[in-house]
């Protein structure tokens, strides 16, 4: 269980932004765009993965993302911590570890053989789970993760991340549909804002990330092919 003081949520926001940037974590490139899962083009793209490699500031963001959650949603309010396929798996082990509680995953989709199941570890029914995931960007796996733990009779109406975009207005309204609240640490607004701070990126690159940010689909429209 965590003890002592821990910093507010701007102040969490920022020193998270911080972080995922000094770890080279973020990445902007306006001339020559990234592509998303969804094919479509973006100046940004962040990889939360490298923060395993980052022994120091794992642990910090681990404890900022536990403390978060428990600050918001109560500090007995789960029985069980999830980790989503993969890049959820070692943070929902190390906020597990953090909350003494015991800890499973999710899979993306059944594995087809044995027993055939999404859940691998041991959850219950009437449980209330935690879903812990790296990022989220529209919030669509996090529904399909959360319909497989409630198939196991247990309950799920929460879901942490250390990022989320912030820049899909309908993510919270669509998860709340669904009985599903989201906890995170930062966004992309924060680390615009630290990048600014930085100066570690060129005017131009701010300037279209920026625009990006405030218009998603108009910038992804100018810039495909």
């Amino acid at each position: 269980m965590l003890t002592g003081n821990y910093p507010e949520r701007n102040e969490i926001a920022r020193l998270t932004a911080q972080m995922l940037l000094e770890i080279k974590a973020v990445h902007f490139n306006a001339t020559e765009p990234f592509i998303l899962a969804s094919g479509k083009p973006s100046p940004t793209y962040i990889d939360c993965r490298k923060l395993i490699s980052f022994p120091r500031i794992r642990s910090t963001l681990m404890d900022y993302l536990t403390i978060t959650v428990m600050r918001d949603a109560g500090l007995e309010s789960f029985d069980n911590i999830a980790g989503g396929e993969t890049a959820g798996i070692p943070f929902a082990a190390l906020v597990a570890e953090r909350m003494a509680l015991p800890m499973t995953y999710v899979r993306k989709k059944a594995k087809g053989y044995g027993k055939n199941s999404r859940i691998e570890g041991v959850m219950s029914k009437g449980q209330q789970v935690l879903l812990v995931e790296d990022l989220t960007t529209d919030g669509g796996s996090k529904i399909s993760f959360v319909n497989a733990i409630r198939e196991t009779g247990a309950t799920c109406a929460h879901t942490a991340v250390i990022f989320y975009y912030g820049i899909f207005p309908e993510t919270e309204k669509t998860l709340g549909q669904h009985g599903i609240k989201l906890h995170s640490l930062c966004t992309w607004w924060d680390i615009l804002t630290e990048a600014k701070k930085q100066k570690i990126f060129d005017e131009h690159t701010l300037f279209e990330v920026n625009s990006f940010l405030n218009s998603p689909e108009a910038w992804q429209k100018k810039y495909t092919k």
